[in-house]
């Protein structure tokens, strides 16, 4: 079905804690879902487990660290009342990044009823549409109630390699494929259904939907739809919904089985 808006598209409920996992995008729709969620009167916090650009979080209206500021939860409660929605790291680090919080802290906040709705980078992709995670990610705090696998369509159909894929290497073991073979709708579904693949450390009783982002850019919006139809096929599929759409035109469309 087509989706009025992103928060549609990913059937978000009245309160939820959301990580974003994988690449092609994961800031800017963060952004959005930030900027969707207060606009219909939600108290966002937004944050990341990992690092990210100090461009992107200065992206957002306010921005919090908490690692040397015994008045953070008073700024953060401040910028909530003033903004609707802000984004929470740790501490700049010395190379040009955000530093992100611990999980815990994630688990904590989420526990407050003056904040509705907890949206985190759980992981990194250096700007690559593609990914693997690493053995110490992502890091997805433990009250997670939805996990969003994001890539970006533009790869679909392009040869492995590292320009296309971060961390190649993780991304032959996960998926089998061989760099500068293509990428396939189902080699990519493969990334996702691995037990070492995008939504890895999910908790059990989180949901999990995959976001097929940018297609805009894609090549053959045909192999799109094939690689959601791949996603879920089977008697478990390793997601309940399929989003394909664009951030940057705002058009998404959600699939089920």
């Amino acid at each position: 079905m087509t989706a009025k808006d992103l928060t549609d598209a990913l059937a978000l409920g009245p309160r939820e804690h959301v990580a974003l996992v994988g690449g092609g995008g994961k800031t800017s729709i963060m952004e959005a879902l930030a900027e969707e969620l207060n606009k219909r009167g939600g108290r966002v916090v937004t944050t990341t487990t990992t690092k990210v650009s100090r461009e992107e979080a200065k992206r957002f209206p306010c921005l919090i660290l908490c690692a040397n500021d015994p008045s953070w939860e008073k700024k953060l409660r401040e910028g909530l009342k003033n903004y609707g929605y802000v984004f929470l790291a740790r501490d700049f680090s010395d190379t040009g990044k955000v530093e992100g919080i611990h999980p815990q802290l994630a688990d904590s906040l989420f526990t407050d009823p003056l904040i509705d709705y907890l949206i985190l980078e759980a992981d990194g992709s250096a700007s690559r549409p593609l990914k693997a995670p690493a053995s110490h990610e992502p890091v997805i705090p433990s009250s997670t109630s939805l996990v969003v696998a994001v890539m970006g369509l533009e790869a679909v159909g392009e040869q492995f390699g590292p320009q296309v894929v971060f961390r190649p290497e993780l991304y032959e073991k996960v998926t089998g494929l061989k760099q500068g073979m293509e990428l396939t709708p189902d080699a990519i579904a493969r990334g996702f259904e691995s037990s070492h693949g995008l939504f890895k450390n999910t908790p059990g009783l989180a949901r999990r939907a995959a976001f097929l982002n940018k297609s805009d850019l894609a090549q053959d919006p045909h192999k799109a739809r094939e690689l959601a139809d791949r996603l879920l096929q089977g008697p478990r599929p390793v997601v309940e919904a399929v989003v394909i759409g664009s951030v940057a035109l705002k058009t998404y469309i959600r699939i089920e089985r």
